[in-house]
């Protein structure tokens, strides 16, 4: 039995995955382009105006709004959808703080759902049970770019008559049912910072089918002022979200080849679902048909530590990494545990009087279990490495199990 790198043996996975992200002469050459024009988005033709509609496209949405990032996508749609300070948004514990963030943002209430135990995203059940009075619109995380149950969080959103707002920063080419992930409710949000699927070190899109959420997000997007009206007329009092024309142009030319980067991910994704099937104690996230394209940030493992008597996760995970697999915890931890959410940190945010839920009580068993004992995450670069590179994590994954015993 060959020896465990942790102990000084060879690495089981000696070829390092591709760089991410990864920059061609191409997009040295539209950012000099761009560099050469304009700088800001502000006029007819643009970069960012031409991503747009480009991402839009493909992402099967009627409109898009480029932001500046991420969690000012978010923020930016909460705002065009309608959501006022004093509402409830639910969203999922299994998340990026920033899904919290632009919630706080605009001044509603997070309210945290549990996870789906098989799924890990948020579950339809524990949605249902925590809907309030106050409650007006839900945010699903598309999380890994595994979608939820989005049948039955749509069932449920439908028949309380609330809002729908999809988190995508991990998502991006995901589909459902043969439907982009995005474009089921009123907006979507999407990230574009360096560690994304598509990348432009920072940047965000608001996708929309809906005119009366595209041209309200236009306008807040741009401090009330609609793009390319000359003067300074400013319909409402707004923040300034805009896309830098610069990350536009970078966008633009690295969008180019998403398509095939998303197939490459897919199938690396299927084979190392395909490996890890074979073995026991460690679970992929499930094969649904209804997922008919996969959108990943990074590939979501399950360890189950009653297979592994006396071998934490994190155990477990420090010996995968030795064998030269890059992989973690996720963000390591259910959202509402982190500081940010203990009253002295979050009262601050509201006014007085305004009544808070206690995070500090809240139990969500699945995700917490989840996030301290299952948990293990292998970035989508690897995925970019396609099949070769999905058969060496197989092998170092399979080193580590037949060599469990000697990690207690």
């Amino acid at each position: 039995m060959e020896q465990l790198a942790l102990f000084g043996g060879p690495k089981a996975m000696a070829v390092a995955p591709p760089k991410w992200p990864r920059v061609t002469e191409k997009d040295v050459e539209a950012v000099t382009e761009a560099l050469r024009g304009r700088w800001c988005r502000l006029y007819p033709g643009s970069k960012v105006e031409q991503f747009e509609a480009a991402f839009a496209a493909y992402q099967q949405a009627e409109y898009a709004v480029g932001v500046c990032n991420g969690t000012a996508a978010m923020e930016l749609a909460l705002q065009a959808m309608g959501v006022r300070p004093g509402d409830e948004v639910l969203l999922p514990a299994v998340t990026f703080i920033g899904t919290a963030g632009a919630i706080t943002g605009v001044g509603a209430i997070p309210v945290f759902v549990d996870s789906d135990p098989a799924r890990i995203a948020m579950s339809a059940e524990d949605l249902e049970r925590r809907i309030s009075s106050r409650a007006t619109a839900v945010m699903v995380v598309h999380y890994g770019g595994y979608p939820p149950d989005m049948d039955a969080i749509g069932e449920v959103v439908a028949r309380h008559g609330l809002m729908l707002l999809e988190d995508c920063a991990h998502a991006h080419g995901g589909e459902w049912r043969g439907r982009r992930l995005g474009t089921f409710g009123a907006a979507g949000a999407f990230s574009f910072q360096e560690s994304k699927s598509l990348a432009g070190g920072e940047g965000g899109m608001v996708v929309t089918n809906d005119e009366r959420v595209a041209e309200r997000a236009r306008l807040l997007d741009n401090l009330g002022r609609p793009v390319g009206q000359p003067g300074y007329e400013h319909f409402v009092l707004a923040s300034n979200y805009r896309m830098p024309e610069l990350q536009g142009a970078l966008l633009l030319s690295q969008f180019e080849r998403l398509p095939e980067t998303v197939a490459t991910r897919q199938a690396a994704g299927r084979r190392l679902t395909e490996g890890l099937a074979e073995m026991d104690g460690l679970i992929p996230l499930p094969v649904d048909p209804r997922v008919t394209q996969r959108g990943y940030y990074f590939y979501v493992i399950r360890y189950q530590p009653e297979a592994f008597p006396g071998v934490s996760r994190d155990r477990f995970l420090q010996a995968l990494s030795a064998e030269g697999v890059p992989c973690g915890a996720g963000y390591g931890l259910p959202l509402y545990r982190e500081p940010a959410f203990e009253p002295r940190n979050l009262e601050p945010l509201y006014p007085p009087g305004t009544v808070l839920p206690n995070y500090q009580a809240l139990e969500l068993p699945v995700a917490e279990r989840f996030c301290y004992q299952e948990q293990i995450t292998i970035p989508h670069s690897v995925l970019v490495g396609g099949v070769p590179m999905a058969e060496a994590v197989l092998a170092a994954v399979k080193k580590v199990v037949e060599n469990i015993g000697r990690l207690r």
